[in-house]
């Protein structure tokens, strides 16, 4: 959520930097300006009525003196509802308002995406080299058509190498994080309403989410649950920045067509993640999401594997965003470049929804923190990637080096 002190002093400043996300018939800050003064005024008014309330409290308790004391607390009453109201009718105006880009994201969609970084080299085959779908079921590591029976379309089962390959990777993952100094959580599937609000899900993308009976949803990504984890916290300024990495498996919707290359587990129901987080002072953000970016790129550098950075433009970041670089794997078989892992500084618009501060040291005042989050890293599409890129003519796939521990084999083969 933006901060409406801001947009006041800064209307034409915001509206010039929201401007390269959306479309200027969207957005109406004089609207939110209007709302604002009218909840001053009401807060003006509300107040009045309190001083006046002390000031008969001061009084001798005569007749009159209670009967207009009864009056003012029910005016009092009255009043405070119709705030309360305005409140909320703002703050639902501001929370569908996407984040500020920061000064160096481009305007745009996605054609306007940057390639910052490349590793390696797309891989060349002296053979006809097959998609990983092929690999993965001629190998026996994963099983479409059981899992179809069992839970329908978009889910994939895990099984035999393909099961240690996965957990192969996770295990790499876990190890390198607690490596660089990240405290490991492990969180509950469940939401509640608030917390998806505070990351930033709702209202938006209620849509994307799977719900409950009870109105609990399935987490979308371990951010979801690192966010929350230090919701209506104040946190010390001497503990920042915090640091902590997360695993779960997550789960989305995906409604819609997509097209026939997107099949087996490039786009499904449930996929696993390790998801990194931070809790930043502002000033430090930069250097955090510098440092979330760079260990994204070592993981999959670790695995030998070809890829690329794009630094997004403000159309195709997420809403909640002020900045995000993708770190995309060569896919050989759909001659395209696929995310594994989002990196993303959402400076204070999830603290403010999430209600997470910390006391500035120097001013003694109570502070939004800076939020950043990355997958380090989803493995649904890194692992496609590993038995394309590396696979023989033979039909058998080459175990990374840094995973042939976990799985036992340097080469998986029929």
């Amino acid at each position: 959520m933006l901060d409406i002190n801001k947009i006041r002093a800064d209307k034409g400043e915001v509206e010039k930097a929201l401007l390269k996300r959306m479309a200027k018939k969207d957005l109406d800050l004089d609207g939110l300006i209007r709302l604002d003064d009218e909840r001053r005024q009401m807060i003006l008014e509300v107040d009045n009525l309190k001083a006046s309330r002390n000031r008969h409290s001061k009084s001798k308790p005569t007749k009159e003196v209670i009967l207009a004391m009864k009056k003012i607390g029910q005016e009092i009453k009255a009043r405070d509802k119709e705030l309360r109201a305005k409140e909320a009718e703002l703050n639902n105006e501001l929370s569908v308002l996407p984040n500020i880009p920061a000064d160096d994201v481009v305007a745009g969609g996605k054609e306007n995406n940057q390639v910052i970084k490349t590793f390696g080299k797309q891989p060349e085959f002296d053979f006809k080299a097959k998609d990983h779908i092929e690999l993965a079921t001629s190998l026996g590591l994963i099983d479409y058509e059981r899992a179809a029976k069992m839970s329908g379309a978009g889910f994939w089962i895990y099984q035999g190498d393909g099961a240690l390959l996965e957990w192969a990777l996770l295990n790499y993952f876990v190890k390198f994080h607690r490596r660089n100094g990240y405290e490991f959580i492990l969180p509950p599937y469940l939401l509640n309403e608030e917390s998806a609000y505070a990351s930033g899900h709702l209202p938006k993308f209620r849509g994307d989410l799977f719900w409950t009976q009870d109105g609990t949803c399935l987490d979308a990504t371990a951010e979801m649950m690192l966010l929350n984890y230090q919701r209506d916290e104040i946190l010390k300024e001497e503990e920042l920045p915090k640091k902590y990495f997360a695993y779960s498996a997550c789960f989305r919707r995906e409604a819609g067509s997509y097209r026939k290359e997107e099949r087996g587990m490039v786009r499904g129901h449930q996929f696993n993640k390790i998801e990194m987080f931070q809790f930043t002072q502002p000033e430090k953000s930069s250097i955090g999401f510098d440092e979330l970016v760079q260990i994204a790129e070592k993981l999959v550098e670790g695995l030998g594997v070809h890829y690329q950075t794009v630094q997004l433009a403000a159309g195709d970041a997420s809403a909640a965003m002020a900045k995000t670089c993708d770190i995309e794997v060569w896919m050989p078989s759909m001659a395209t470049y696929k995310e594994v892992s989002s990196v993303s500084n959402a400076l204070d618009y999830q603290a403010r929804r999430a209600n997470v501060r910390f006391k500035n040291s120097v001013t003694g005042k109570n502070e939004f923190v800076h939020t950043l989050n990355g997958s380090g890293l989803a493995t649904s599409r890194l692992l496609p990637a590993i038995l394309e890129q590396n696979q023989n003519s033979d039909g058998s796939v080459r175990v990374p080096e840094i995973l042939q521990k976990f799985v036992g084999k340097k080469v998986i083969g029929k």
